[in-house]
């Protein structure tokens, strides 16, 4: 079982009765943070609000037992909600379930095949064009709660949705809105002074927000929607465990969804996890975190709970109140539990006007919008692929986007990869030796890698081939694949059938290795093979005098 290996084990070591109650009360407070978010990315996705606590409860408990992590808190995530909705609307709610379960079994053979450092190479371009382009989604998706309009259903595709808000926009509820201005204009002001507000500092803003709008509609009686109204309030007691209806025949419908959800599970909850490492000075398991992450979505399933991630906010928050070991995240599900237990009934005079809001005010902060504000920085390539992953994203699908950016981001680096790669003329003068035994030599020096992208060099040098030797100095190429390794061979054979020496210098580390490999060193003669171009060939010449010496007597 060495390959899985939670943090929560390797936490109790020196673990005292101090540390256990800042746990404890991060643990509260990020119970209380995450209160008003699993509830509104629930309802944003098409579900009830009771999906995303439950999800929270479960998930985020399972993620902290399991994880790879010490800090990091799990549950649903801002990120999920275009393609959660986007499964519900096609799909529904019975394959939403499947697609979840499957992606936890995906990011469950992740990390137990070691991949949760290739989620790394993922570029940062890709990243942030698609998290920009899920916030302005979300963004979107809450204009209907936000003004109180009257739309039955909000299409999941991009224009639709603008059409249905346009053609609805004179339904708006005025005091919906006031209470959705109030609402942001809360948290903006709440962020911007919360570290002068002493011990209400501890406080987020989002829970202030929720609090104070309940307590307003209810006052008030403002008629306004809430989750009473819409969704008949929360169940006060716990979830139950239901079999998922398996249809075989749309199971293999939502395999792609499926793997979008593994794929930005792994990648939101493994960047979450850096960020953490950063602010706590630790390294994460990737690979164990992938795996719990995994464990975590294939149950919660079965429990009426939607896709699970680790969460950067809820994160951050459990390690400013003092949080030190996945204690702390246990006690974030236990919160949350005895809140539906025994404060289920209150939650139903929340308006759905102040969870937009916080929803709206979560998209904002997700985005990384200086990053357009700097593209002027960056290089073309790098632009390209940002913005076409953003607008894909808002635009048709994050699958796609995802595609799209990948391939962009390969091609650049094809390009930029071959660009480097290069040769020179040598000069005979670095072999004279060589020169006087030899006959007529063309030696070329060459830089970079010599792969599928870069073979174009050795085409060039077959146009410049001499009469006599062609010597190649490999000292400088870092890395062959197999395409360059048949261009090479390729050219010993060209060279073979004009009667043509070919010496190779400076093979070391991959380069040599995939010599072997490729068998170049087989077909080449010892005396045509030199670890490096002045040394090597110096010797064999001197070899080669000593021997006729020895010979001469």
């Amino acid at each position: 079982m060495k390959f899985f290996q939670p943090k929560l084990f390797d936490s109790f070591k020196g673990y005292n009765g101090s540390l256990f109650g800042k746990d404890v009360m991060a643990g509260i407070t990020v119970g209380v943070v995450a209160l008003p978010l699993a509830m509104a990315f629930a309802i944003a996705s098409g579900l009830k609000p009771e999906a995303g606590i439950f999800t929270a409860i479960i998930a985020g408990g399972l993620i902290s037992i399991l994880g790879g992590s010490r800090v990091q808190i799990g549950g649903p995530a801002g990120a999920f909600i275009v393609i959660v909705y986007g499964i519900v609307d096609h799909y529904g709610i019975a394959n939403l379930l499947l697609a979840t379960a499957m992606s936890g079994i995906f990011l469950f053979l992740m990390g137990l095949f070691r991949l949760g450092t290739l989620v790394r190479f993922i570029p940062v371009a890709v990243i942030i064009g698609f998290t920009n382009g899920i916030a302005v989604l979300i963004g979107i998706s809450q204009v209907k709660e936000f003004f109180g309009l009257q739309i039955s259903k909000m299409p999941a595709e991009f224009f639709q949705a603008v059409q249905a808000l346009y053609a609805a926009a004179d339904t708006f509820n005025p005091a919906a809105l006031m209470l959705s201005i109030a609402s942001l204009a809360l948290l903006i002001i709440w962020r911007a002074f919360q570290k002068n507000l002493g011990y209400l500092s501890h406080i987020p803003g989002t829970v202030i927000a929720m609090a104070a709008a309940t307590i307003l509609t209810s006052a008030l009686n403002l008629p306004v929607d809430t989750i009473g109204s819409r969704f008949g309030g929360i169940p006060s007691g716990l979830p139950s465990f239901e079999w998922i209806p398996i249809n075989w025949g749309t199971a293999q419908f939502v395999i792609a969804p499926a793997i979008t959800l593994a794929l930005l599970g792994a990648i939101e909850s493994l960047l979450c996890a850096r960020v953490a490492d950063g602010l706590i000075h630790d390294r994460h398991n990737s690979n164990q975190e992938l795996m719990a992450q995994g464990v975590a979505n294939l149950v919660t399933p079965f429990f009426g709970g939607m896709p699970a991630t680790g969460t950067i906010a809820r994160t951050v928050t459990n390690i400013q109140s003092g949080a030190g070991t996945p204690i702390a995240g246990m006690v974030h599900s236990v919160t949350l539990l005895v809140i539906i237990l025994f404060g289920a009934p209150l939650a139903k005079n929340i308006p759905l006007a102040s969870l937009a809001a916080i929803l709206m005010f979560v998209a904002w902060n997700m985005g990384e919008w200086k990053k357009f504000i700097d593209l002027k920085q960056f290089r073309l390539p790098y632009r390209i692929t940002m913005l076409s992953v953003f607008f894909l994203t808002i635009i048709l699908d994050l699958t796609v986007a995802i595609q799209v950016g990948l391939l962009l981001a390969f091609i650049t680096f094809i390009y930029r990869i071959s660009s480097l790669s290069r040769y020179e003329p040598a000069n005979a003068a670095d072999f004279p030796d060589l020169l006087q035994h030899q006959g007529e030599i063309a030696a070329f020096r060459m830089y970079g890698a010599i792969f599928f992208g870069a073979v174009r060099m050795l085409e060039s040098i077959e146009n410049k081939l001499p009469s006599h030797t062609l010597l190649l100095d490999l000292k400088n190429v870092i890395y062959i694949d197999v395409s360059g390794m048949d261009a090479i061979l390729e050219l010993e054979e060209v060279c073979k059938a004009k009667g043509i020496k070919l010496i190779i210098c400076g093979l070391a580390h991959q380069p040599h290795e995939m010599a072997i490999r490729g068998g170049l060193l087989e077909r080449l003669p010892k005396d045509c093979v030199y670890p490096d171009l002045q040394h090597g060939i110096a010797s064999a010449v001197n070899e080669h005098r000593l021997g006729n010496a020895e010979s001469a007597f």
